[in-house]
């Protein structure tokens, strides 16, 4: 079995990998102060809800987007697991071809992402991330991953509003019946999912027009869900993609 582990600014997906499927997968805070202690003794804790020892990791796979935890989940790794943990890195050890001006900037997130969605649903490709951050990760027909488009995530946008805006409050995030709300509250639900969906298609349409072709679009990231309803270009959702591509970066590296 392999345990994959997807750090992201906001939240880390820990997963548990055997053949070509997802076992078990659970969704974390990242907190940049954890110790290696903190998340083993975590980790082994996930594991044994689900059946699964320690000793039945064979190997550990890292992608991390946040560099002050790096050195806990190594140590982790080494003090729970008896291993060197495998972390993806851009122009190291990437398995895909960067056609980009700086492929040292490309994050490790990202590589994962079009990884495993050129293996799942082939190039050419759009991979929408949302997340913290609304990320459009584009591959070419050659399966070379040729940049993309980096705007706020959905909470991010949220947060900002609501910091300027003294009279507005938090909502529940969930799609309108309308898009002319009746209420303050569903202003700011249609203003944040049609919006973010429009966005969405608007930007995907125009990386479809240089692309040329018919790229598929994957969206994935905990918001996906909520706008892959909505938004009319994407086709499919693939919540564990990352560790997907974690699974293949991994086996691709050790043979």
């Amino acid at each position: 079995m392999l345990l994959v582990i997807d750090v992201g600014n906001t939240n880390t997906k820990i997963g548990v990998c055997e053949g070509e499927r997802v076992l078990a997968s659970w969704t974390l805070t990242t907190r940049r102060e954890q110790t290696a202690d903190e998340y083993g003794v975590f980790t082994g804790a996930l594991l044994r809800t689900r059946g699964i020892a320690p000793g039945d990791i064979e190997g550990v796979a890292i992608s991390n987007v946040v560099p002050p935890v790096q050195q806990a989940l190594e140590r982790m790794t080494e003090q729970y697991f008896g291993m060197t943990a495998f972390t993806v890195e851009p122009g190291v050890n990437t398995t895909i071809p960067l056609m980009v001006e700086n492929p040292g900037e490309v994050g490790p997130d990202r590589i994962v992402s079009v990884t495993a969605a050129v293996a799942l649903y082939g190039a050419p490709l759009i991979v929408v991330d949302l997340g913290t951050a609304t990320r459009f990760d584009c591959v070419n027909a050659s399966g070379e991953f040729i940049g993309g488009a980096i705007a706020p995530g959905i909470a991010v946008a949220v947060d900002a509003l609501l910091n300027r805006a003294a009279r507005l409050f938090r909502v529940e995030l969930v799609r309108p019946k309308e898009a002319i709300g009746r209420n303050t509250v569903t202003n700011i639900q249609s203003g944040v999912v049609y919006g973010y969906a429009g966005l969405v298609d608007g930007l995907v349409e125009r990386m479809k027009t240089e692309m040329g072709g018919s790229p598929k679009v994957i969206a994935t990231g905990g918001l996906a869900p909520l706008i892959a309803d909505v938004a009319r270009s994407i086709e499919h959702v693939d919540p564990d993609l990352k560790l997907h591509g974690l699974r293949l970066s991994y086996r691709r590296a050790h043979g």
